[in-house]
């Protein structure tokens, strides 16, 4: 008989014991996350202690990622180890966690009076109803609907803990997964303290949509970010007519008080795709690409376990519409061996819940690395399609690939363009893998030189490693906090 049960001692953690001969490993095995337990004893019984937290990428261990995961037992039956008794939803301080037979599901640790649709009810009309009283000196982050800590806004959080370190800096998070920076505050989406405190902080940096009822209080600023350069239309202007979808448009970017541009064409781009038309743009580069010119990849080659001279290839798809998981135009395995090169797999933010990490001999799934422009300081070329990460990768002056396919469907059906890409792409476009793995043999430097310098002077003119000072001076020029 296998017997199962929860424990904080040391940390969350599921422990499985039985009688006779100790199975070999016991694994437990999620989309994004495998844990591998201590297994003790054998003679007449054994334990199996499997931690419910993990350290990804060199960082600290933090509790598991919400969602489904397998227990693996090797042998099981030939050592009649059978699934244990079911256990109900329990709190285990940093996560809650049920068991039923091998199958264990994970979630944020909420508060159970507030995890159901009356309880987010209940706090949203707290909410929204709140008394007009004083700010804190605080800025509420967000980025990619907390799942994770990146992109623009950590940049901005970067900067502002430097300059203005007394400001209370909280951090949205799916759940405590999510590793936030150093000194800031993590609050659960949904619960008590993230409802608080997304109403109590003066300033909010967001760079994507505000959900759940926001409601902006008088004096309360929010800095949209944004999350790239559009080269895919996007709001108002996606293809077909929608009434619903413009008035959500509209009625969100009236949320907004100030919005962030990476160069003058996004700027006017962004600005009527959101009716953002008579407030604020700020055209001062991308804070998120500081770093692709002051930073050094050699933290993040380490991290990935890649070695110093390894020829590294980033391909970093954009999401599509009609699916939700990342495209299957690219097999890693065999674009590593044939390339002789570490592939990093990188799938869009809305692939992140879905799907399973790309496994294989130098292959890096990378999808739930916590910050992109690691990743295109560390690549030597970028391997994309539609993605605005064209545009940051430009930056670095390294070369591009672009692998499209299904140019004609996402171009004429899904999304449409803003401008012709095959024109202006600064590197190769393939339409398979045997045509991608032909055009990375070849140098291609002085044929697109040209075209890579227009390029770079019309979208990365401010993108000169200084874009997060000069936002944050900005911000604290304007009041919206205090230093």
């Amino acid at each position: 008989m296998t017997e199962a049960r929860f424990t904080t001692d040391g940390g969350p953690a599921l422990v499985l014991s039985g009688e006779g001969q100790r199975p070999a490993t016991v694994e437990l095995v999620g989309a994004r996350a495998r844990v591998t337990a201590r297994i003790t004893g054998g003679g007449k019984t054994w334990r199996a202690v499997l931690a419910l937290r993990a350290a990804r990428w060199g960082g600290t261990e933090l509790p598991l990622p919400s969602g489904a995961y397998e227990v693996r037992v090797t042998d099981a039956e030939e050592r009649g180890i059978h699934p244990p008794e079911a256990i109900g939803l329990t709190q285990l301080g940093t996560l809650r966690a049920s068991l039923d037979g091998w199958a264990l599901r994970v979630g944020p640790p909420m508060d159970p009076a507030y995890d159901s649709g009356e309880g987010q009810d209940a706090l949203e009309r707290r909410y929204a109803t709140r008394p007009a009283e004083g700010f804190e000196n605080a800025v509420f982050f967000e980025s990619f609907y907390g799942r994770n800590a990146s992109c623009n806004p950590l940049a901005i959080d970067r900067e502002l803990a430097r300059r203005a370190p007394g400001v209370t800096r909280y951090w949205s998070v799916v759940d405590l997964s999510v590793a936030v920076p150093e000194g800031a505050v993590p609050v659960v989406e949904g619960s008590p303290d993230w409802w608080r405190a997304r109403g109590a902080a003066r300033l909010l940096v967001v760079n994507d949509w505000l959900r759940r009822r926001f409601s902006r209080r008088k004096g309360q600023v929010v800095l949209q970010t944004w999350h790239g350069t559009p080269l895919k239309r996007l709001a108002l202007h996606r293809p077909g007519f929608d009434p619903r979808r413009m008035a959500a448009v509209v009625r969100e970017s009236r949320r907004w008080n100030i919005l962030l541009a990476q160069n003058p064409y996004a700027a006017r781009i962004l600005g009527k795709a959101y009716a953002f038309l008579t407030r604020p743009v700020w055209v001062e580069g991308y804070p998120r690409n500081d770093v692709l010119t002051t930073g050094d990849g050699g933290a993040t080659r380490r991290a990935l376990g890649i070695r110093e001279g390894e020829r590294v290839l980033l391909y970093a798809p954009t999401w599509r519409d009609d699916r939700d998981q990342i495209v299957d135009f690219v097999d890693p395995v065999a674009l590593a061996a044939a390339t002789d090169a570490v592939v990093l797999v990188r799938g869009h933010s809305r692939t992140l819940l879905p799907g399973r990490d790309a496994e294989g001999p130098r292959v890096v799934d990378v999808t739930g690395f916590p910050d992109t422009s690691q990743l295109l300081l560390l690549a030597d070329a970028l391997i994309t399609d539609y993605s605005s990460v064209m545009f940051d990768f430009s930056v670095t002056g390294k070369p591009m690939y672009f692998l499209v396919p299904d140019m004609e469907h996402y171009r004429g059906e899904l999304r449409g363009f803003y401008f012709d890409l095959a024109a202006h792409a600064p590197g190769p476009m393939v339409r398979s893998q045997e045509e991608l793995v032909a055009a990375l043999g070849t140098d291609h430097t002085d044929d697109y030189a040209a075209r890579y310098a227009q390029w770079r002077q019309k979208f990365n003119a401010r993108d000169d490693g200084r874009a997060a000072e000069r936002v944050v001076t900005r911000i604290l020029d304007q009041g919206f906090i205090s230093a």
